[in-house]
């Protein structure tokens, strides 16, 4: 039996993935108080607001990282989806239906995440990865056939948090095309952005400013939740691709529903166990994968942290301390080893 391999990168995506989850049913039990959209707002401000102070204490300043035009575009695309669309269709959809059974049905966000990433930005799939996917899908329409104790309740809950779901998957794929760059400026921007439209969308609507206590807690779940761990998550899209980073994050889903069954009461109906073997066993195909062969690096600039391993071969001015951060050149180079889509192996496949 192949055993589950771990990685700097998948660590990461894991991480990602226990601090979104639990985010999830929280957010649910804070919407007894305070509007979707409002609550939005607030979750993502957290995330801006709190990453911002942490980037200006590590960098003792602020400067925004150096990026071209079209990576700006992908940025402001990605947190157009992901900061603002997302996370309203999210919180709509849990006031129709249970923290438990949303929390599962977030998993159509590594599938559809997937699914672009394959068919239109071009990362590789191998039949062992596909497989791991259709039983995810299986999962997730288990989890709402009709006449169940959960899919009886979803209706335009499951719409709108299938439509979270694809909100996510584009931004994934956007970020992804950034994701060299400061990880803790892209979701400090994403926070920030999407935070002051989402609370300037609410007050215009009528919502009520809740109180202090409230919003701190609020901001809190949202630095945690959606600040730190989409820092985690641009690491791991670094060194994974778009798609293996939300198969690997699809276990926020599993974390959610147990923390929403094991502390806030959720129902767990046996066709919700039979959701969960499903997606965890697809979860569990994506942990398993090995990917080897003989590939050609084609000649690349670009600026990241690094170390000088076999991919990153160059001379330059300085101590020579690693890792460090400067724009370097990657000279052709063919060689085999176990490799992901990461921003290093984005070559084609026969």
């Amino acid at each position: 039996m192949p055993r589950p391999s771990f990685s700097p990168a998948i660590a990461a995506a894991i991480a990602a993935a226990l601090l979104f989850g639990a985010s999830t049913p929280i957010a649910k039990q804070l919407l007894l108080d305070t509007s979707p959209v409002l609550l939005a707002g607030l979750l993502y401000l957290g995330s801006g607001v709190g990453l911002g102070l942490i980037r200006t204490a590590r960098d003792r300043g602020w400067q925004a990282p150096a990026m071209t035009a079209k990576e700006w575009l992908w940025l402001l695309l990605a947190i157009g989806f992901g900061g603002v669309l997302g996370p309203v269709a999210l919180l709509l959809g849990l006031t129709l239906t249970s923290a438990a059974s949303a929390s599962l049905l977030l998993n159509l966000e590594a599938v559809l995440t997937a699914l672009l990433a394959w068919l239109v930005f071009r990362e590789n799939a191998d039949r062992r990865i596909v497989l791991g996917m259709a039983l995810i899908v299986a999962g997730a329409v288990v989890l709402v056939v009709p006449g169940t104790t959960h899919g009886a309740s979803m209706g335009w809950g499951a719409v709108l948090v299938a439509g979270a779901c694809l909100c996510w998957a584009l931004d994934n794929n956007f970020t992804r095309k950034v994701s060299a760059s400061d990880a803790l400026f892209i979701a400090g921007l994403k926070g920030l952005v999407a935070g002051v439209v989402n609370v300037a969308i609410a007050l215009m609507l009528g919502a009520r400013w809740p109180a202090l206590p409230f919003v701190g807690i609020a901001m809190t779940v949202g630095l945690l939740g959606y600040g730190i761990s989409l820092v985690l998550f641009v690491l791991a899209l670094r060194g994974l691709g778009s798609a293996r980073t939300g198969a690997y994050f699809s276990t926020a889903p599993f974390m959610g529903a147990a923390i929403a069954i094991l502390a806030f009461g959720d129902h767990a109906s046996p066709m919700f166990w039979l959701a969960t073997a499903l997606m965890g066993a697809g979860v569990w195909l994506h942990l398993t994968e090995r990917h080897e062969h003989l590939h050609t690096h084609a000649p690349m600039t670009h600026s990241h942290r690094h170390v000088h391993d076999e991919h990153h071969q160059h001379a330059h001015d300085g101590d020579g301390s690693e890792p460090h951060t400067h724009e370097h050149t990657h000279t052709p180079l063919t060689h085999s080893h176990p490799h992901y889509p990461d921003i290093h192996h984005q070559h084609d496949h026969p």
